[in-house]
Parts: structure tokens; C-alpha cells; sequence
């Protein structure tokens, strides 16, 4: 199957802790909760945390190994950008903070221009632009 726009895409970070990011990314920001598994404290099993909507052809999984758990190294340039075509609500932003995350100001001043950056508990950041995604570039 070539990697065409039908193609599903998985975006996975490592996750100090997957209450705190379920929290964040499901109560905080709206997203469902796809699937969930806890590790058993066998070697190389992974506790995961999938969330996104079912009807996108995306999904977020974060994951955490108990036995040997990988910190989050996110840079200021590791953004995950939600496009939504209309000002930010206040209540969304509010809602985020709420439940573990974090206003910050942008690296880049585009994003604080044309919307609003949050940090996740790991320290990822999450942008809500308020233009619409144009594939000929950035909204």
C-alpha cells in the first residue's frame, strides 16, 4: 500500500505518565481514548495510551515502559498543530490547564499569532491554530 493520503498515521512519544497525559489529551483537549493497555511488569511490554477520533485518519499513542521508562525530549520545534478554522475558545485553553497543561509563549511567534501553544504533562507542546490547514503550506 503506497503512503498515500488514505494512509493511517500514528504519531508515538514516550510518556512519564499516561494518567496525567489521559487527562490532558482526552478531558483536557477532547480527543477518545482508541485503546488502552497496561504493561504487566514483563520486560519489553509497554503501557499505551491511544487517543485521537475514530473517524480521523490519525491517531496520538503515548507510551510508557515500566521496566525501562524513556524520559520525553521534546525540543521547542516539536509541535503538534490542530488546525480549527476559528479563534481559539477561551474554555478549551482554560479546559487544558485544567487538567495538566500549560500556556507558553511560542519559539516561533507565527503560532502565537495565529493561535495558542499548550504543554502536555511530558512537556510537548500542542498548538491551536485558528487558521485552516492548506496542503499548498502551512494554514
Amino acid at each position: 500500500m503506497p503512503a498515500d493520503a488514505t494512509a493511517h498515521v500514528r504519531i508515538a512519544r514516550p510518556s512519564r505518565d499516561l494518567e496525567a497525559a489521559e487527562r490532558f489529551w482526552a478531558a483536557g483537549l477532547g480527543l477518545g481514548v482508541q485503546y488502552r493497555h497496561e504493561a504487566d511488569g514483563t520486560p519489553g511490554r509497554h503501557s499505551l495510551l491511544m487517543v485521537g477520533r475514530p473517524d480521523a485518519a490519525w491517531h496520538l499513542e503515548l507510551v510508557h515502559d515500566p521496566t525501562a521508562p524513556v524520559e520525553p525530549r521534546p525540543t521547542p520545534e516539536d509541535l503538534l498543530v490542530v488546525y480549527l478554522g476559528e479563534p481559539v475558545p477561551a474554555t478549551l485553553v482554560e479546559r487544558l490547564e485544567q487538567h495538566g497543561g500549560t500556556r507558553v509563549p511560542a519559539h516561533n511567534p507565527y503560532w502565537d499569532t495565529w493561535g495558542v501553544t499548550t504543554r502536555d504533562p511530558d512537556g510537548y507542546l500542542l498548538v491551536l491554530s485558528t487558521r485552516t490547514w492548506s496542503s499548498s503550506g502551512a494554514g
